[in-house]
């Protein structure tokens, strides 16, 4: 691919930005494997830099300059890029890095008018966006994933986008390319047994034996007491959330009033068929009261965790 003379990438998701800075210097030195690279920052920068390193060079060969946290650019540097983006050097592609947002607007506003070409790197906060994320990644390696499997990925492995990348590219080269739970439980089993939403799911579900194995497992690998107890709440506080919901409401309107993703949702109202409304007004003072003991209210925290989990188990009840 030609590498172009402008490139603005905006957006504050790391792995995102490194990448798109990755693939325009990979263009340009599979042009020009002696290309140079050289990386600007605002604070390093003073008037007249800019023309140094784009101006010719006495022994040639091309130059990627990467413009990092161009929004804190002060008001005469700005002008600077957005004068030489007019008349830009044959042999140089610059890059600026803008975080997004309202400062320095008026730089991205100005190197879009001019031509280059825009690469969004939003963060990714949103759990569908992570799902998409880790299935746009197995693709990109050559392999297939279900979006329930890329639930299942992301439930074991995290939110880092770095570690899901690297577990997406391990997993198709391992298996082939069919990447199913199967295959994430072999790879990534003893992670999503120490996770506390694990332990909360178990006994949200009536399943006192699990969620107690769970626990100890959990605690004895090194998940602190105080996750765990976090992830209890949340759950109970889904099922009061969903089961609070106006009657009717369903799809996107419900997903947007409760602010849950639909997934989330489905698997909530699965868990609500063995609840009662004083049951989980039960559940709800069960995990606040486990909330004080681990920090600080107990002398055993694991004790607390037990009994916790054993009352939510008791609280839940047919209908």
């Amino acid at each position: 691919m030609p590498v172009d003379a402008i490139t603005l990438i905006v957006g504050d998701e790391e792995l995102l930005v490194e990448r798109a800075v990755g693939d325009v210097v990979a263009g340009a030195r599979a042009e020009d494997p002696e290309t140079e690279v050289i990386d600007l920052v605002p604070g390093g920068m003073e008037p007249g830099r800019l023309a140094e390193m784009t101006s010719p060079s006495l022994f040639g060969g091309g130059k990627v300059l990467v413009l990092r946290s161009a929004q804190d650019l002060n008001k005469d540097l700005a002008a600077e890029v957005l004068r030489y983006v007019k008349n830009p050097a044959p042999d140089v592609a610059l890059v600026a890095v803008h975080a997004g947002g309202a400062k320095g607007k008026a730089l991205a506003d100005g190197l879009a008018k001019a031509g280059a070409r825009k690469i969004a790197c939003p963060k990714i906060t949103k759990a569908g966006e992570r799902i998409d994320f880790v299935r746009t990644e197995i693709r990109r390696h050559g392999g297939k994933i279900s979006a329930d499997g890329a639930r299942t990925l992301v439930d074991a492995v995290g939110n880092d986008l770095r570690e899901l990348a690297a577990a997406s590219s391990q997993l198709v080269a391992d298996t082939g390319g069919k990447v199913d739970d199967a295959a994430i439980a072999r790879y990534y089993r003893g992670r999503a047994e120490v996770s506390g939403f694990t332990v909360a799911d178990k006994a949200i579900e009536g399943q006192l034996a699990d969620a107690l194995e769970q626990l100890r497992w959990a605690l004895a690998t090194g998940v602190a007491p105080v996750l765990i107890v976090s992830a209890l709440a949340q759950g109970v506080r889904g099922l009061a959330k969903v089961g609070g919901a106006p009657r009717g409401a369903r799809g996107a309107s419900l997903a947007k009033e409760l602010g849950m993703p639909p997934w989330k949702i489905d698997r909530v109202q699965r868990q609500l068929r063995g609840w009662s409304g004083n049951g989980v007004a039960r559940a709800l003072t069960v995990v606040a009261e486990a909330d004080a003991q681990v920090k600080g209210g107990a002398a055993d925290p694991a004790y607390a965790l037990e009994k916790a989990v054993s009352d939510i188990v008791a609280a839940r009840s047919p209908r």
